[in-house]
């Protein structure tokens, strides 16, 4: 296939990346590099990626028409084509701070995908969505039919627009499109924001760890290598319309995932326990049936195995 791949240099879409070039796909990497977290991590993610066959990046904003119609320029049309939405403004809190950023990237520059994807027919787009529009349901399993009238971010509120808005092209226009919503993925590469990140790098420091909702909160904590294959199996499917989990199909205390990083570092680090965030939810787990019936996604990697994984590429890359 050829694939469109917005947010080449994040977190996630860099491992899409490798996994479709590995199996000899072409890729257009699309990403502007923003700045929300240390952007040395986006520029070695690229470097990477721009010395493999098969991978060509056009650099741009979602919001940059001339950009975004190169990019799909490179993609064309037809039946052997995709997209693959990742490029977001991501952050729970970050979007209580800064809401205008929210709006103009994951609403606004969304609607410009979905546009770009229907006049130049495209054979299927697959986009990010997130756990977060669950909000505050308090369903002990999150399955699709879940409610999801209760945003407690802004974040959360930007990715159920971005379901609305694919619905929508769904029916009017026929569009082949698929919403997955990603339950905390974490991995090498991961993002410096995330919790998995923050822990390692106080723990290996020598930093007291800010442990929010006093530690009470349980996650569904899933290794980016299922969430590529559940994206790529996604991709080869082309649903002509859908909205998925991609999830462990598993929840974890979050003490016990401190608990493994604290293993895998070598030492138990300290901690300093905090009322929840705004934002902030107590517990997440996916029902990912609909995704095992529907692309023959099953994840694979409990947290014993994706932590050190995690730990090992962190002291590599820091040189701790």
């Amino acid at each position: 296939m050829k694939v469109l791949l917005t947010g080449s240099a994040g977190f996630i879409g860099f491992h899409v990346a490798n996994h479709l070039l590995d199996r000899g796909d072409t890729v257009i990497g699309f990403d502007n590099f923003n700045e929300y977290y240390d952007p040395e991590l986006k520029r070695r993610r690229n470097e990477m990626l721009i010395e493999r066959d098969g991978f060509h990046l056009v650099r741009g904003d979602l919001n940059d028409l001339d950009a975004l119609g190169e990019a799909y320029d490179k993609v064309g049309s037809g039946e052997d084509t995709r997209v693959c939405h990742l490029a977001a403004q991501a952050g729970v809190r970050h979007s209580i701070e800064h809401p205008d950023e929210f709006i103009k990237d994951n609403i606004l520059g969304f609607q410009n995908i979905l546009d770009f994807t229907k006049n130049r027919e495209v054979g299927g787009l697959i986009y990010a969505s997130s756990s977060s529009v669950y909000g505050d349901n308090k369903d002990e399993v999150l399955s699709e039919a879940s409610n999801t009238d209760a945003q407690v971010s802004l974040y959360g509120m930007t990715k159920k627009a971005n379901e609305l808005q694919a619905e929508v092209y769904n029916r009017l226009f026929g569009l082949h499109v698929t919403g997955l919503r990603f339950f905390t993925v974490y991995g090498p590469w991961g993002r410096p924001d995330m919790a998995l990140f923050l822990f390692t790098d106080a723990i290996l420091r020598g930093n007291p760890m800010k442990v929010f909702g006093f530690g009470k909160m349980r996650r569904d904590f899933t290794y980016v290598d299922d969430i590529v294959d559940g994206i790529v199996g996604c991709l080869d499917t082309n649903p002509s319309k859908a909205v998925l989990n991609l999830g462990a199909d598993k929840t974890e205390e979050l003490m016990d995932f401190i608990g493994q990083i604290e293993k895998s570092c070598g030492v138990e680090g300290e901690k300093e326990f905090l009322p929840m965030q705004p934002g902030d939810v107590i517990q997440t787990r996916a029902d990912v049936d609909l995704a095992r019936e529907m692309i023959g996604y099953e994840p694979k990697v409990k947290i014993d195995v994706g932590v050190p994984k995690f730990v090992e590429w962190y002291r590599e890359y820091y040189g701790i």
